[in-house]
């Protein structure tokens, strides 16, 4: 058993997860088309963090053409080149799937409002540390 979470530990990301649910968040994810790679970009609400380690898994939801898609992200997967947070979410709870049958302004998840000096104690303590 300890061979196995040798080789996890050696595949888990350092620094990935900088977000949490109900955030909005733009995945830069790698398709491979034949020989072709490109970088498609998934923005959306995160609605779903599952599991833990190497097998911890995110849901992105978004609304494309009036039609609501999902899409289930390994976080620790090689094709992820980067998570960006667009907004930080409020929410309360672990689990977001009420958002499924919400249309429209009913939908939304309220912004979290982040006090200036916290900001700025983060930012020198950051400095600090480099």
């Amino acid at each position: 058993m300890s061979i196995i979470k040798a080789i996890e530990a050696e595949q888990i990301k350092e620094g990935a997860q900088n977000f949490k649910v109900g955030d909005t968040v733009r995945v830069h994810f790698k398709i491979i088309e034949g020989k072709v790679e490109r970088i498609q970009v998934f923005e959306g609400l995160v609605i779903a963090i599952k599991r833990d380690g190497i097998k911890r898994t995110f849901t992105v939801r978004k609304i494309s053409y009036g039609v609501g898609v999902e899409r289930i992200f390994p976080l620790n997967s090689p094709r992820i080149q980067k998570i960006e947070v667009v907004r930080y979410g409020r929410v309360r709870r672990a689990k977001l799937y009420y958002i499924r049958d919400r249309v429209g302004k009913a939908a939304k998840v309220a912004e979290l409002i982040r006090r200036k000096s916290d900001t700025k104690k983060k930012t020198v303590e950051e400095s600090k540390n480099e």
